[in-house]
């Protein structure tokens, strides 16, 4: 891939802007279409499309094998401890209502932790099966 210089350039040009698209679908899932899957999606396409120019060892260096794993388990994480801080403050397990002072901020804030959480997993879990299936050789 060393030869394609303009790919090179021009990935390199639109790499931010596929991840910051990817932000604003995020942060903007609970007004509109969009959401933590979607941005997951695009996240991963943004490295899928940066390994497919510059090599899946390249990609490996940005994303190592143990920030993929703390994503897989963070975004997991972060979903039930948001539904277990309801059921402690003795709501339904992911009614948000307590989580802030009007119902709405708690309905804000819940949904938007719990958009953090599916995003960041559907992100990490989409680019360790590219990783998998682009390392993987039969023997």
């Amino acid at each position: 891939m060393k030869e394609y210089l303009v790919l090179r350039v021009i990935t390199k040009l639109l790499l931010p802007f596929i991840l910051l698209f990817g932000l604003y679908v995020q942060f903007h899932g609970d007004f509109g279409p969009g959401g933590g899957f979607q941005a997951g999606v695009i996240f991963a396409a943004g490295f899928v499309l940066y390994s497919l120019v510059y090599g899946v060892a390249a990609a490996q260096k940005v994303l190592p094998t143990g920030i993929l794993r703390a994503g897989l388990a963070g975004g997991v994480l972060i979903y039930a401890l948001v539904g277990v801080a309801n059921l402690i403050l003795g709501a339904n397990y992911l009614e948000y209502t307590p989580l802030a002072d009007t119902m709405k901020e708690g309905q804000h804030l819940g949904i938007f932790l719990v958009e953090l959480g599916v995003g960041l997993t559907v992100a990490s879990v989409m680019m360790t099966v590219y990783f998998t299936f682009a390392t993987w050789r039969e023997d």
